[in-house]
């Protein structure tokens, strides 16, 4: 009794990873888990974008114990995208059958279908000209992408590192997976990261571009839009951008249907199901699995600090963008267009035009400009999306 005792403690031993752990200290594991438990405690405690962050730090905690088997990369990283089905099914882990959604491009359009349905285009047909503050902002993206080249990046690669730029998680993720899946984790935290750091990073630059003046203009009141013009608009948009660029219909075409069903007034359960139980589940596989990516070997490398750098001149340059044409909107209607309204070009959705607002808002008190941020704020989700179309067909 007593030799079986002591085999069958050898075997639970020999099959455990606190074995591995104690007898081939994998210290640049146990840095990612480190890393994990800062990325929670920046969820949990701050608050920094938890609904996504909070996922992504778990699964990094996951793919990163000894063992655990749950993640492996190797079935993802083939240049043309196929996927070894067979020993998927045989050796697969958890994360290896949630990181399929990403992978298939799935996750990522779900979520658009659930943020069009809890968006308002309304401020964007009120007033088209804030397609082209939507526009300006999107070029962060690709002066972000000629950066990268420059140093040293291959040019999908750098197309991922660019629409960071964009400031949208889900479409950074989208264009991740197909041309730098290795590095989708760096993008991906980074692209969060900034994305919840929009109301740090961005007044400072709107202030330095901007004088008292034009940030204290106050815009006129949006016309009223009728519910016809409302349920047209994700029509004739999704059929006009995925003639000139189809790799942008997946993305786009289901922030558009989710916004069509909100606006005809007639499914209100599948609006309902879209904005909460889908959007949540989507966002919990979306999280942990693109957090699994985050592996010692792909992670803990000088192309992460790149791409965090990167990523940050990217959204600056965004929000500069954006500003920037503001102004010549400004001088062009003299006087009528706050410029501040051009950083909420960025798409991250509704945070960037609360910033507009709240900058706006403490040079006169009486300025109200959320509703005209919105317009250029949902122009960039649009924008982004195509953005990621337009490179997606060059370099896919």
């Amino acid at each position: 009794m007593f030799e079986v005792f002591i085999e069958t403690i050898q075997g639970i031993w020999g099959s455990s990873g606190l074995r591995v752990l104690v007898e081939t200290i994998d210290w640049q594991a146990v840095l990612m888990i480190a890393i994990s438990f800062v990325l929670m405690y920046l969820a949990i405690v701050k608050g920094f974008e938890p609904l996504l962050l909070l996922p992504i730090a778990f699964g990094m905690f996951l793919t990163n114990l000894p063992m655990a088997e749950m993640f492996h990369m190797e079935f993802f990283t083939d240049p043309k995208g196929n996927i070894p089905w067979g020993e998927l099914l045989h050796d697969g882990g958890l994360l290896d059958f949630l990181y399929i959604g990403v992978k298939l491009g799935i996750y990522p359009s779900l979520i658009f279908l659930g943020i069009g349905a809890m968006t308002d285009f309304g401020p964007l047909i009120a007033n088209p000209k804030s397609f082209l503050l939507g526009a300006a902002a999107q070029a962060g993206i690709f002066l972000t992408f000629l950066g990268a080249i420059a140093l040293g990046f291959s040019y999908d690669i750098a197309a991922a590192i660019g629409i960071i730029g964009g400031a949208d998680g889900p479409t950074a993720i989208y264009v991740a997976k197909t041309l730098a899946p290795t590095l989708l984790g760096s993008i991906a935290i980074a692209a969060y990261s900034y994305m919840a750091l929009v109301p740090m990073i961005q007044p400072p630059i709107m202030k330095a571009l901007t004088t008292k003046k034009e940030r204290a203009v106050v815009m006129q009141q949006l016309r009223p839009v009728t519910k016809t013009e409302k349920i047209l608009f994700p029509i004739f948009v999704t059929l006009i951008i995925s003639l000139l660029v189809p790799s942008a219909t997946p993305l786009l075409g289901m922030l558009m249907l989710g916004n069509l069903m909100k606006e005809s007034g007639m499914v209100d359960r599948l609006v309902k199901t879209a904005q909460n139980e889908l959007m949540n589940i989507v966002t919990i596989f979306l999280g942990v699995s693109v957090g699994a990516t985050a592996t010692a070997n792909y992670f803990l490398t000088w192309e992460t600090i790149k791409i965090i750098v990167l990523g940050l001149i990217a959204f600056c340059m965004g929000t500069a963008c954006g500003v920037l044409f503001g102004k010549v909107m400004y001088i062009a209607t003299k006087g009528k267009v706050n410029p501040l309204i051009g950083s909420a070009g960025v798409s991250a959705v509704p945070m960037a035009a609360r910033v507009s607002q709240k900058v706006g808002a403490e040079e006169n008190p009486t300025n109200f400009l959320l509703m005209h941020a919105m317009g250029p704020n949902v122009a960039g989700v649009i924008g982004s999306a195509v953005a990621a179309g337009v490179l997606l067909s060059i370099f896919a």
